[in-house]
């Protein structure tokens, strides 16, 4: 008895031990695995369903996570690239502001205004020196006035034919190298019909009708310069008009029913004691840095055509220049920095640092004189180490007491010069039709743009798909576990309603 009794009891213990250890397993599988659903976000009680967004964004958040990457540098990329063509472009267009102004270039000034005013022919510097200006005579044009005539008189029709030339007196001597012009007038005009005509032939004589208390007078005008004087001839074919046309027609001989209220005149002047003439009062290149358009005369009292000192302008201009190209340099630098920058490799950026390390030593005025400044760095503009810029405003002061037109001519909008070598450099540097450009990075990066977006668009289409795959299956196996859990329910009550009557028997 004592034995078997020692036996059972073992029995008992081992059974015990191996469901309490084959308990403790299943509580921890159990464990582990509401630990899984939990990091997938599956609470208690949910379905597999509820498990096919996050399987279905695991699969493909390597892919994803890639490709934001890579979109968040080529949008770093283009906005750096398209930052410093911006830079250039503002750059260009403010220099070009900046010598429009003037005030870069010793600009002429006419003591007595009444006389004259003076400019600067397009591309000049200027003069070293001053003028002497006395102008005896003006040009102008020839300008007749018919006879006055009723409101309600027209014209017989016909011809009406031009003839230009110089008028001295009552001779008329032809220009050869102007030719008549021919213009018809329709039988019945009006003054102002035949004013009309005239004005429609533009042959450089204009017409209008002035019209006071005694009647009605037509007016031509010619251009100035006293080889543009006129004469008129007619010849009349029509009856319907009151009066014959050959009252339009001009001879100086004879002036007829017309009166001569000016002559064409060329203008007559001296510049420093030389007698001169020109076809018009406005005079291009009259002398080197100075063009001039009259206005009125000074016979025997000449003023004076003097310039002024652009050094102040220009000093203040190259130290503007200098900050932005130190503003520019400074964004290029933080942009090409192998740490944060998107164009540490770019080409375009690599050429705008090449262009822009060149830029003192560059030869901008190749024509230049022996001795006169031909560089940047002739002006005092310096390169340094880390590719800024700095101004020697000693040096500048100097060549400016030297050699001020020569400095100023560096400052006109010409091929050469400080304009046009950066307008050169920034064109080179933002055209659309060379690749190796900032214009061609700021194409390259965008195109890569559209193709990345549309990689992450397909894949968030494959993602979706794979989700709705994944919803489908695991609703299918919601369902059936559903069965086997009902199926379960009724077995786990009908082996306890046996147990129950096992214990009751």
């Amino acid at each position: 008895m004592t034995t078997t009794s020692a036996t059972s009891s073992s029995t008992a213990s081992t059974a015990s031990t191996t469901s309490t250890a084959s308990s403790t397993s299943a509580a921890t599988s159990a464990t582990v695995g509401q630990q899984i659903l939990t990091s997938l976000g599956v609470t208690s009680g949910s379905s597999l369903s509820s498990l096919a967004p996050a399987i279905a964004k695991a699969q493909y958040a390597s892919q994803t996570d890639a490709l934001n990457t890579q979109l968040s540098k080529v949008q770093l990329q283009i906005s750096e690239a398209g930052q410093l063509k911006s830079d250039l472009l503002t750059f260009q267009s403010s220099l070009s502001n900046l010598i429009d102004g003037g005030n870069l270039l010793p600009s002429p000034t006419v003591t007595n205004a009444s006389v004259a005013s003076a400019s600067l022919p397009l591309g000049s510097s200027g003069s070293p020196s001053s003028y002497s200006l006395e102008v005896t005579q003006l040009a102008q044009p020839q300008v007749l006035a018919s006879a006055t005539s009723a409101s309600t008189d027209t014209m017989q029709g016909g011809t009406l034919t031009f003839n230009f030339g110089t008028i001295s007196g009552s001779s008329f001597t032809a220009d050869s190298t102007h030719a008549a012009s021919t213009i018809t007038i329709p039988d019945g005009a009006t003054l102002s019909q035949v004013a009309s005509a005239i004005n429609g032939a533009a042959m450089g004589v204009t017409a209008y009708v002035a019209t006071n208390a005694n009647g009605s007078q037509l007016v031509l005008k010619g251009t100035q310069g006293a080889a543009d004087g006129f004469t008129i001839t007619s010849s009349g074919t029509g009856t319907a008009g009151t009066t014959s046309l050959s009252t339009l027609a001009y001879d100086p001989s004879t002036t007829g029913s017309y009166t001569v209220a000016q002559s064409a005149t060329d203008a007559a002047y001296k510049l420093d004691g030389i007698a001169r003439t020109s076809t018009t009062n406005d005079i291009t290149n009259a002398a080197p840095g100075l063009s001039l358009k009259l206005t009125g005369t000074n016979a025997g009292n000449p003023t004076t055509v003097s310039y002024s000192d652009p050094s102040s302008g220009i000093t203040t201009a190259m130290q503007n220049i200098t900050a932005v190209l130190n503003q520019i340099v400074g964004d290029m630098n933080t942009d090409m920095s192998t740490s944060s920058g998107g164009l540490y490799n770019d080409s375009g950026a690599k050429a705008m640092a090449s262009k822009f390390s060149q830029l003192t030593n560059m030869v901008i005025m190749p024509n230049a004189a022996s001795g006169a400044p031909k560089t940047l760095s002739d002006l005092g503009l310096a390169i340094n180490k880390d590719g800024t810029y700095t101004l020697d405003t000693t040096k500048l002061a100097t060549v400016l007491s030297t050699n001020a037109n020569d400095v100023a001519a560096m400052f006109t909008k010409g091929v050469n010069g400080i304009y046009g070598t950066v307008n050169s450099m920034v064109s080179a540097l933002t055209t659309s039709t060379d690749p190796g450009s900032l214009t061609g990075s700021v194409t390259r990066y965008t195109t890569l743009q559209s193709s990345l977006t549309a990689q992450q668009t397909a894949l968030a289409t494959q993602q979706s798909s794979l989700q709705d795959r994944l919803v489908a299956q695991y609703a299918a196996t919601d369902a059936t576990v559903a069965t086997y859990n009902s199926t379960l329910t009724y077995l786990k009550a009908q082996i306890a309603a046996w147990n129950n009557t096992n214990n009751n028997g």
